[in-house]
């Protein structure tokens, strides 16, 4: 099965920035758009960003201008720019991508740990 694979966590401080990558294992047929999801021990996955085609991004409340998704459909790739982070802004980091109206299935996620 074809999954979503991420990369580009890692330690940052407070105010730092990470790019985050999300591309796919294997061929599909089309790329419609990625999501960006966050989960913390003891909590539910929770939305970040998302870049659905036809549709303009969506934020979380708590990351609006700080937060920037974008894709490369060509490439098969969504990407999280993260800007100003904060010590609530850590967590594993996942990522969904649609092919036509289905989502693959998810990745293994990437770990940012925000902390001086």
């Amino acid at each position: 099965q074809v999954h979503a694979v991420e990369s580009g966590g890692g330690l940052v401080q407070p105010g730092g920035s990470l790019r985050l990558s999300c591309t796919v294992s294997g061929n599909i047929r089309w790329f419609g758009g990625v999501g960006w999801y966050r989960q913390t021990p003891g909590k539910q996955r929770e939305m970040v960003a998302t870049l659905w085609n036809g549709r303009s991004a969506s934020y979380a409340d708590s990351v609006v201008g700080r937060f920037t998704i974008s894709k490369d459909s060509a490439k098969n790739t969504g990407y999280l720019q993260m800007n100003s982070l904060k010590p609530e802004d850590t967590g594993t980091y996942y990522c969904r991508v649609k092919e036509y109206s289905n989502y693959l299935d998810w990745g293994q996620g990437t770990q940012v740990t925000v902390s001086s």
